[in-house]
């Protein structure tokens, strides 16, 4: 069954991968650019709840393993292709200029950009796993930046589009960020993720939750 799944899992990336190349460079009008950017996010709410009600029929941990792939490359997909064509086409939004010099946004997205990946760093050395369910998984990442939050990943994310955003200069790609992709990105994560979480790993997990924020920095306890 693990081949089985590795197969799986692989087929479906190369799926993704696909998809986002395909898009990058599309001519759509600018309803469907609209409505990619939009809709990308937004589908994300059924995609995780739908994915919490079939994992909660059969709480296994194979099933979560299972489950987990298909949910992950759904979501990944859809915010992928929403966060492609916001990029490729940021130039075409209307006003709403931020006046912020462009080197602070290049700098910000240098650092949330290194910081994001020093998350994947600290997953594979710690979790034994890999993001976007390439690999889960195998332990509870619960050390350096996972002793500060629960997911440093979520956050660093987060912090580079908001990053990209002031680096366009683009107060509505900034917008767009916080107030369609940011809570579908944290619905995700509560309603499904933590929910898979606790069904791998049980106690351990539970106890990791109590003690760790979920988003914001807090000095570990002792």
């Amino acid at each position: 069954m693990k081949h089985i799944l590795s197969l799986v899992r692989i087929a479906l990336l190369v799926i993704v991968l696909f998809l986002w190349s395909w898009v990058i460079d599309q001519p759509f009008s600018p309803v469907v650019n609209l409505s990619v950017i939009v809709y990308g996010p937004l589908l994300v709410y059924p995609a995780a709840w739908l994915g919490r009600k079939l994992l909660d029929k059969h709480p296994t941990s194979r099933r979560a393993a299972w489950m987990t792939t298909f949910v992950h490359y759904a979501v990944g997909g859809l915010f992928g292709v929403a966060v492609i064509r916001a990029i490729t086409t940021r130039q075409d939004w209307p006003g709403w200029p931020l006046a912020i010099p462009t080197w602070i946004g290049l700098v910000l997205v240098i650092v949330t950009g290194a910081a994001s990946l020093l998350t994947v760093i600290n997953l594979a050395l710690k979790g034994l796993g890999a993001p976007f369910a390439i690999a889960l998984s195998r332990k509870l990442a619960v050390d350096w930046l996972y002793a500060w939050t629960r997911n440093p990943m979520v956050l660093a994310a987060l912090a580079f589009l908001l990053a990209l955003g002031i680096w366009y200069q683009s107060t509505l790609f900034v917008l767009w960020a916080l107030i369609l992709f940011a809570p579908a990105l944290l619905y995700f994560v509560k309603v499904y993720e933590e929910r898979e979480l606790e069904i791998r790993f049980g106690a351990s997990y539970l106890e990791y939750r109590s003690r760790t924020p979920m988003l914001f920095p807090r000095k570990p306890r002792v």
